[in-house]
């Protein structure tokens, strides 16, 4: 069933485990560019994943939407995913980390943007306001571990990437209100291992010659990440607002601070814990609403 729009506990549940898995993402995809290329680890990572979907939907029952959605499907998968994961692994072999997170925590502005465009979802001045401190709060995080922040030309792939996902985020949402978020998540990473794949024709070699560790990344890639985030975000996506759900991207930023603290030892400064927390309370101002105001009660009445 549709939901208002607003976060309830299971669709905060969702955006959580989704948040988890690609936190993990960055470091995963650092690794294995080393044996693949951009276009083999986008494609190995979306045909796998696409493949876990269809068994995934097998096994429950769940029925592939009709083959007159597929053409619009496989679209929005080539634009949403293929293209996202293709700018995304070219630029991260050139472009400091730290940059690519702060292009990269443009998604809810830019999904809010669309859904409000596309959508009609009305944008709150409480939901500007908080994206607006947290997307201050990750550039406090990111400048502050990286030293110094310097763009580079390939910067623009990751604005790419900013732009395909608010577009999948918004677009994906009509689809599964009719055809649920598992089977519209199917075919739209089939769409975009698709529109990978003739990036990454040499897959199958690089699958031979890799080292274990550098293949177990990718099967991490396509298994947590892809899979479980992206089943776990639609399924999130479908039960509320795509502006509210997508504004915890931010999490991810000081979730991968804490994972660097935890099982790097890399310890983060003063200003790095101050925009954590400014990470997290912007996305509390934006996902909350404020109390209604309660009306007097007439004369006589408690």
């Amino acid at each position: 069933m549709e939901k208002t729009g607003h976060l309830d506990a299971r669709a905060l549940l969702y955006v959580s485990v989704a948040v988890l898995a690609w936190s993990s993402a960055y470091a995963s995809i650092a690794y294995a560019l080393a044996a693949f290329t951009p276009g083999e680890l986008a494609f190995g990572r979306l045909l796998l994943a696409s493949g876990l979907f269809l068994l995934y939907l097998r096994l429950r029952g769940v029925a592939l939407p009709p083959p007159a959605a597929w053409p619009a499907l496989l679209a929005l998968g080539a634009v949403g995913l293929g293209a996202y994961h293709l700018c995304l692994n070219l630029a991260e072999t050139r472009v400091p980390s730290g940059t690519a997170a702060i292009i990269l925590a443009l998604i809810p502005a830019a999904t809010a943007a669309t859904s409000a465009l596309w959508l009609r979802e009305r944008l709150t001045a409480r939901t500007v306001i908080g994206l607006s401190v947290a997307l201050g709060s990750v550039i406090v995080v990111v400048s502050s571990g990286a030293g110094e922040v310097r763009f580079q030309p390939r910067s623009l792939l990751v604005l790419v990437s900013v732009l395909s996902a608010a577009v999948y985020f918004t677009g994906q949402k009509s689809w599964t209100s009719r055809y649920g978020a598992e089977a519209v998540t199917a075919v739209t990473l089939l769409g975009g291992a698709l529109a990978a794949a003739p990036f990454g024709l040499g897959l199958a070699h690089a699958l031979q010659v890799a080292p274990r560790a550098r293949l177990a990344a990718l099967l991490w890639l396509a298994v947590a990440p892809t899979f479980l985030g992206y089943l776990t975000w639609n399924l999130a996506i479908h039960r509320a607002s795509a502006t509210k759900v997508s504004s915890f991207i931010y999490c991810s930023s000081p979730l991968a601070v804490l994972i660097g603290w935890l099982w790097l030892g890399e310890r983060p400064g003063v200003l790095t814990l101050a925009g954590g927390v400014g990470v997290i309370g912007g996305v509390i101002l934006a996902n909350t609403r404020p109390r209604p105001r309660r009306t007097a009660a007439p004369a006589g009445q408690s």
